[in-house]
């Protein structure tokens, strides 16, 4: 009869640690929903996420930036070094907009300028989409495309040459998660020619970036 009544008790103390636990993040949840993360709990969450994947990315370096994943470290630090500089441009209420990431701003409410440059009024980041043509082995030089989203308008792009020298002189350019705007490289973003957008807001770039899978 004790030992009956003692694992009684643990399945009671087990089904409350389950609703804690549950309660915690339902939490955690709506208080995402009713405010966005700030800078600092973006940056944040990047280190953590770093240092959930270094594990399974041994002996390989820990860490190593997307850009540097999709184009190696030379060609990273020409696109970082290259990109535009981001500015509003107005949108079909007449607001100002600014380029967004597509998967997590839709609308633009989200894309409004605020008070930091990195950040919209929405706390959402400042993004620019890449895609890299590397002409090096004929000789040629780099063209990377920098696509810019904006809800409502759709894409931009700007586009860059370089040289084979150009590639050298700005290799070591620093890689920092704080650059802005935030560079997400097409060839490596998952899923990225299946998404749904409105017809007005197509993506040029759809089935025209080869992959490049990193590891």
């Amino acid at each position: 009869m004790r030992a009956r009544s003692e694992n009684g008790a643990a399945t009671v103390e087990h089904v409350g640690l389950v609703i804690l636990i549950a309660l915690l993040i339902m939490a955690a949840i709506a208080a995402v929903v009713a405010a966005p993360p700030t800078d600092e709990a973006r940056h944040l969450g990047s280190q953590l996420d770093r240092r959930i994947r270094c594990p399974a990315r041994l002996p390989d370096p820990c860490w190593r930036d997307p850009l540097t994943e999709a184009y190696g470290r030379p060609v990273a630090g020409l696109v970082r070094a290259m990109a535009p500089q981001p500015r509003p441009v107005a949108g079909a209420s007449g607001a100002p907009l600014l380029p967004v990431d597509f998967r997590y701003c839709r609308s633009e409410s989200c894309a409004a300028p605020g008070d930091r440059t990195r950040l919209t009024a929405s706390n959402r980041r400042v993004t620019a989409f890449t895609s890299v043509a590397d002409h090096r082995r004929s000789g040629a030089g780099v063209q990377v495309t920098y696509w810019l989203y904006r809800p409502g308008i759709g894409w931009d792009r700007a586009v860059r040459t370089a040289s084979p020298g150009d590639v050298g002189r700005y290799a070591s350019t620093p890689l920092l998660d704080s650059a802005n705007p935030v560079l997400v490289p097409l060839e490596t973003l998952y899923g990225r020619d299946h998404y749904d957008f409105p017809p007005g807001e197509e993506p040029p770039w759809r089935w025209r970036v080869q992959s490049v899978y990193p590891g």
